[in-house]
C-alpha cells in the first residue's frame, strides 16, 4: 500500500506502515490510543502480501510482571541467605549459591531465548520448562499463545490461497470470454471488409481456431440440390486434405454436420465415442469432442459450422453461446457474398449491353453519314469519305510524320486524333499532353452531339405518333381509323405499302 494515498489514515498506521516496509518479517511495539501494542509481520511469499498480528502488551505478556516481581524477590532472598551462608561457610556456602543461582536462572534464560524467537518471527519456538512453579506455567501460556498465532497465520494463509484460486479462475474465465468476443469482433471486421467468399471463409475458421483454442475449424455450404454439405474452408492439416478431394457429407444422413444441417439444429458430441451420429473421420483422428451449428438464413439451411477438439467435453455454455453469433454472422456473410455476386453479374452485363448499345449508336451514324471523319487544316474542314483517304495523305507524304491518339468514350474507342507533323520535328511531352487533352475534349463533344441528335430523333418520333394518334381520334369509325393508321404510317415511313392483317383466333383445344 502506497501512505500517499492514505490521506486520512492516522500517524500510528503510517508509523506502522513505515515499520514493517523494509523488512519481510519482525516484532516491535508502538503507542496506540494511550496503551503498549506489540505489532508482528510476516510476510507470505505465496501472495507477496504481509500478513500484521497486532495485540495489546497486557494481553501478551500479562503475567510477566508479577513473575518478574516474583524472581526479584526470590533472588534478593536468595543472595541474602547466600551471603549469609558464605559468612558461615564460605565454601558450603559458595557451592551452594551457584546451584540455587542456576536452578533459578536457567528457566528465565530459556524463557527470555524464546521470547526473543518469537519477536523475530519464529512461531514455531517451543518453551521446555519443567520447573515445577509458575515459571512452567508462563510457558504453557506462552506455547499455547505461539500456538494460536500460528494457527492464525495458517488459516489465513489458506484463505489468501483459496481467494487467490478463486481470482485466477475468474481471470480465465473473462480472458476466455475476451477471446471469444474478440472472434466475433474480429470475423464482423471480416465480413464488412471482405466479399469473396473464397477468402472469407477460410479466414474465419482461422479466426475462431486461434481464438477458442479448437485444432479443427471446418465451414461446410450445401450444394444447389441441398443434398450434400460441402467442405468449403478449414484450417487444419486434415482439413486442407478434405478440400482437395472434395469431402462432401450427405444432408440430414452422415454424421453429426449431416445431422445439423438436415434438422437445422445444432449438434453437440461431448465424447465422440458415446455418440451414434458421429463420422468417423481418418484425417481427424484426435477428435474427441465435436459441435455442428447450422448456417441458416430466413428458415433456409445455407451450411454448417463444424468445430473439432482434442479434449472431451470441451463445449461450455458460453462457447456455445458465442459459437452460434459467429453461425449467424457466417451465414450473414455468405448471404452478402451471394448478393455481391448477383450484383455484380448484374452489373457486368448492364455494363455490356451499355457497351454494346453505345457502339452499335456510333457505328449506326457511321453509316448514316457515310463519313470516316474530318480533317483539319489552315484552310478549313473537310470530310473524310473513307479512311484510306487518311492514310494516302500521310503515306504519300514523305516528308511529314503522323501521331495517333485514341479518341475514348466510356471506356471504348470511337476514333483517333491524327496530327500530322514535319518527319524531322519531335513532339514534346506538353505537346503531348495538349493533344490528349483536345482528344479527350474531342469525345466529349461528340459524345454530346450524338446524344442531341439521339433525343431530336426521338422528339420528333414521339411528335409524329402524337399526331398519327390524335387524326386517328379523330373519328369514330373503326374502318376509317384503319385507314387513317395505314395512310399516315406509309407517310412516315416513307414505303409504299402498308398492311393490316388480322389474327384469326385459335381453337382453345389446339
Amino acid at each position: 500500500m502506497d501512505p500517499a494515498v492514505l490521506t486520512s489514515a492516522s500517524p500510528e498506521l503510517l508509523e506502522i506502515m513505515d515499520a514493517i516496509k523494509s523488512k519481510d518479517n519482525g516484532i516491535f511495539s508502538i503507542i496506540l490510543n494511550g496503551s503498549e501494542r506489540h505489532v508482528a509481520f510476516y510476510k507470505v511469499q505465496q501472495v507477496q502480501y504481509k500478513l500484521i498480528y497486532i495485540i495489546p502488551s497486557e494481553e501478551l505478556f500479562s503475567g510477566r510482571a508479577a513473575i518478574a516481581d516474583q524472581i526479584s524477590r526470590e533472588t534478593r532472598t536468595t543472595i541474602n541467605f547466600s551471603l549469609l551462608l558464605i559468612a558461615m561457610v564460605f565454601v558450603l556456602a559458595a557451592a551452594a549459591s551457584f546451584s540455587i543461582s542456576n536452578f533459578f536462572t536457567s528457566p528465565l534464560q530459556t524463557l527470555n531465548q524464546s521470547a526473543g524467537e518469537i519477536i523475530k518471527g519464529n512461531f514455531n519456538t517451543r518453551v521446555n520448562v519443567t520447573s515445577g512453579d509458575e515459571l512452567e506455567t508462563l510457558a504453557i501460556t506462552l506455547n499455547t499463545m505461539t500456538d494460536t498465532v500460528k494457527d492464525l497465520i495458517f488459516s489465513l494463509e489458506q484463505r489468501v490461497l483459496d481467494r487467490t484460486a478463486e481470482l485466477q479462475k475468474a481471470n480465465n474465465e473473462g480472458e476466455r470470454r475476451g477471446k471469444q468476443y474478440e472472434a466475433i469482433a474480429k470475423v464482423a471486421q471480416a465480413i464488412t471488409t471482405q466479399k469473396n467468399l473464397k477468402e472469407l471463409l477460410p479466414q474465419v475458421a482461422a479466426v475462431i481456431s486461434e481464438q477458442f483454442g479448437f485444432y479443427h475449424v471446418g465451414i461446410f455450404l450445401n450444394d444447389a440440390m441441398n443434398k450434400y454439405a460441402v467442405l468449403a474452408a478449414a484450417n487444419s492439416e486434415g482439413g486442407r486434405k478434405m478440400l482437395r478431394r472434395g469431402h462432401q457429407l450427405k444432408v440430414g444422413a452422415q454424421g453429426i454436420v449431416g445431422y445439423a444441417t438436415g434438422t437445422k439444429k445444432p449438434r453437440i458430441a461431448l465424447s465422440v465415442g458415446d455418440d451414434a451420429v458421429y463420422f468417423n473421420n481418418p484425417d481427424l483422428p484426435e477428435t474427441q469432442s465435436e459441435l455442428a451449428l447450422p448456417l441458416l438464413e430466413a428458415g433456409n439451411v445455407l451450411g454448417a459450422l463444424d468445430v473439432q477438439s482434442r479434449e472431451s467435453n470441451a463445449f461450455s455454455n458460453e462457447d456455445l453461446e458465442a459459437l452460434s453469433i459467429l453461425a449467424e454472422l457466417v451465414s450473414i456473410a455468405i448471404q452478402n457474398a451471394k448478393l455481391y455476386e448477383q450484383m455484380d453479374r448484374s452489373l457486368a452485363e448492364a455494363e455490356a449491353a451499355s457497351r454494346r448499345f453505345f457502339r452499335e449508336n456510333w457505328n449506326r451514324l457511321a453509316e448514316e453519314f457515310k463519313i470516316s471523319g474530318y480533317r483539319y487544316t489552315a484552310g478549313g474542314t473537310t470530310p473524310l469519305s473513307s479512311s484510306n483517304e487518311s492514310i494516302e495523305m500521310t503515306t504519300g507524304n514523305t516528308d511529314h510524320k503522323q501521331v495517333m491518339v485514341p479518341i475514348i468514350m466510356r471506356g471504348q474507342e470511337i476514333g483517333e486524333l491524327s496530327v500530322i507533323v514535319p518527319k524531322d520535328e519531335s513532339i514534346k511531352s506538353d505537346q503531348m499532353d495538349i493533344i490528349r487533352a483536345v482528344a479527350d475534349r474531342v469525345a466529349v463533344i461528340a459524345e454530346n452531339a450524338r446524344l442531341f441528335d439521339e433525343t431530336t430523333r426521338r422528339a420528333e418520333r414521339e411528335r409524329l405518333v402524337t399526331d398519327i394518334s390524335t387524326k386517328i381520334r379523330s373519328t369514330n369509325d373503326p374502318q376509317a381509323m384503319i385507314e387513317t393508321a395505314i395512310r399516315e404510317l406509309r407517310d412516315a415511313l416513307k414505303v409504299s405499302r402498308v398492311e393490316v392483317i388480322p389474327q384469326k383466333k385459335k381453337s382453345p383445344d389446339v
